[in-house]
């Protein structure tokens, strides 16, 4: 897909947008104070500090915020903990995951492995207005999951994707770098219905996929990462991103250059920008309930270990959130990834998830559908072919429960189930269905309570 096209024709859809959108309600973040709960003492006040906003944008909500530049539904629920200054406004956020996992429950297969470990990260934000249209944002975001994982990552059956020392990561999901998100953005507000925004990131995230796993209200619960996670956010971490992006009414359209590479095996270094890669994405939200976005774009040798591979990549989302009570909500998305590599037949990705939070109850689904290839899943191409894709289905269902409260955040024991099928040729190093569990104990912070 040529990117040039892709953006002229999304212009154009942009600019045949009427009036009827501009109904919709959007708060000016920067112009109307809102009610929230102190999430310390659980006590209603005004604030004398406006809320923060959208991170690219004052004229949008503060939830509509997902990762990098990305867009989730305006009625999202917000978890994080507010500060406010004199001119800036503050938010942190995070999430650890204390926890047994075993994979292959039943010692069916030869990959399974399980480990006691607290998969994490935490991420600071920063906020002020410029001015009467300008609107200054930072993002922080960190890990120390190469202290908690180790190098090779965490267990994860038919997970594939970066490498430790020199071998292929399999069945095992990476750690994530020191540093995740290193970024600045800066908006400017033509109207109340159009923005300018630049996003840079060192690390950042392109426009490129959906909100990151992590970020989604739909996934968070949840403490593994999607076994598709490299077919449609796994950009979310690139060392070099600059990203334009464009906003008429509930339309954004964005462009990005960025650094195809991967992240190293160093996780606690930066390293060496590129921008050899480029991606485009459509944003529409139809309503406050909903959050769409198509994207494509071309990945410059995103693996350490096959140099010459580049990859095009196309994703496609929906996401819905409604929240129907006092801390009750649910949340879903559904997602459609495809990676193509010149020369080779596209895999494809799809993923279901959902999530339903009553009060201190929190129960949460994932059905994942994606091909891996024998490079991928590091099988003998003598045994197995040199091109061929299996089919790997995997579906999660989980729950957890808030058992205290520490100041501004919940502390949450929970535990999942996982259940795999994948092509019968794989039978002998999987075995036949084999199944995956948890338990865990959760920290994160409270749901923040707002009223417009």
């Amino acid at each position: 897909m040529n990117l040039k096209v892709l953006l002229a024709a999304v212009a154009y859809i942009a600019a045949l947008q009427v009036s009827a959108q501009q109904k919709m309600n959007m708060s000016d973040s920067s112009e109307h104070h809102r009610m929230m709960t102190d999430t310390a003492n659980g006590k209603t006040k005004k604030m004398q500090t406006p809320m923060m906003s959208n991170s690219q944008s004052r004229n949008l909500p503060m939830s509509r915020s997902g990762s990098g530049t990305s867009w989730l539904p305006d009625v999202s629920p917000v978890y994080g903990v507010m500060l406010h200054g004199n001119k800036w406004t503050y938010m942190l956020h995070g999430n650890v995951d204390l926890r047994y996992t075993k994979q292959d429950l039943f010692n069916k297969g030869s990959r399974g492995s399980d480990k006691v470990d607290a998969p994490n990260w935490f991420m600071g934000m920063a906020q002020r207005p410029l001015g009467k249209n300008g609107l200054l944002h930072f993002n922080l975001m960190m890990s120390l999951d190469a202290v908690t994982e180790g190098g090779g990552g965490y267990p994860l059956l038919f997970q594939t994707g970066e490498s430790w020392k020199g071998i292929p990561l399999i069945d095992h999901q990476h750690p994530h770098d020191l540093f995740s998100e290193l970024s600045a953005s800066y908006a400017y507000s033509l109207s109340k219905n159009t923005d300018l925004s630049i996003y840079l990131g060192y690390p950042g995230e392109p426009a490129l996929g959906p909100v990151a796993f992590m970020h989604r209200p739909s996934a968070m619960g949840n403490p593994d990462a999607p076994i598709s996670h490299h077919w449609s956010d796994a950009t979310h971490i690139t060392f070099g991103v600059a990203t334009i992006g464009f906003r008429f009414n509930q339309f954004k359209i964005e462009g990005s250059l960025f650094t195809g590479r991967e992240p190293d095996e160093n996780r606690y270094n930066f390293d060496k920008p590129r921008f050899d890669s480029w991606s485009g994405r459509l944003n529409y939200n139809p309503s406050a309930n909903w959050a769409l976005q198509v994207s494509h774009g071309f990945i410059k040798s995103p693996e350490e270990l096959n140099p010459d591979e580049d990859v095009y990549r196309t994703t496609a989302s929906a996401t819905f959130s409604l929240p129907f009570g006092d801390e009750r909500t649910f949340n879903a998305t559904a997602l459609w990834g495809l990676n193509k590599t010149p020369g080779h037949q596209g895999d494809n990705s799809a993923l279901l998830e959902a999530d339903i939070r009553v009060k201190k109850w929190e129960v949460y689904t994932r059905y994942e559908f994606v091909q891996k290839t024998t490079e991928e899943l590091v099988l003998n191409p003598v045994v197995y072919g040199d091109d061929t894709i299996f089919p790997v289905n995997a579906v999660t269902l989980g729950l957890n429960y808030d058992l205290f409260r520490l100041g501004p955040l919940n502390l949450a024991g929970g535990g999942q189930l996982m259940w795999y099928g994948a092509d019968s040729q794989l039978n002998s190093l999987y075995g036949k269905n084999p199944m995956a569990g948890e338990i865990f104990l959760r920290l994160y912070p409270r749901m923040m309570k707002m009223k417009m």
